[in-house]
């Protein structure tokens, strides 16, 4: 038996790393899928915390809703049924798309939902709702 000594043996030593990028294209696709559906409810604040103020660039929209349900913005008051409009018509010049909800602690939170539903239908979804800070 003769052995070939001219051929040599050489060990290939790349990394195969197909599989490698279908796990990471799997776990990408996931999470595109999934945190959209994570960015859906209504953003709200309890009536009392320790957190600080706001700084805002210009003077802040506030809309208020007395305990007696009536709404105002900018101390005019209005109907539920106009809030929709007079938001497209207020936020045409504001460069801060976002406003402010004063509410009596009062009002049922079913109100004030149905007034987020009709500012979010005017096309703002930067709603805050103001509070009182907490003692001690």
């Amino acid at each position: 038996m003769a052995f070939n000594t001219n051929k040599s043996r050489t060990t290939i030593s790349e990394i195969n790393i197909t599989p490698f990028v279908d796990v990471i294209l799997v776990l990408l696709i996931m999470f595109m899928v999934t945190a959209p559906l994570m960015q859906q409810g209504i953003e709200v604040e309890l009536p009392k915390t320790k957190s600080s103020g706001v700084d805002t660039p210009e003077d802040p929209l506030i809309l208020t809703i007395s305990a007696d349900r009536k709404i105002s913005i900018l101390q005019f008051q209005m109907k539920s049924a106009d809030i929709e409009e007079k938001i497209k018509t207020i936020f045409k010049s504001r460069k801060n798309k976002q406003i402010f909800i004063q509410a009596d602690k009062k009002v049922d939170y079913g109100f004030v939902a149905e007034v987020i539903a009709e500012i979010r239908s005017a096309g703002i979804y930067n709603i805050s709702l103001i509070t009182i800070p907490k003692d001690g």
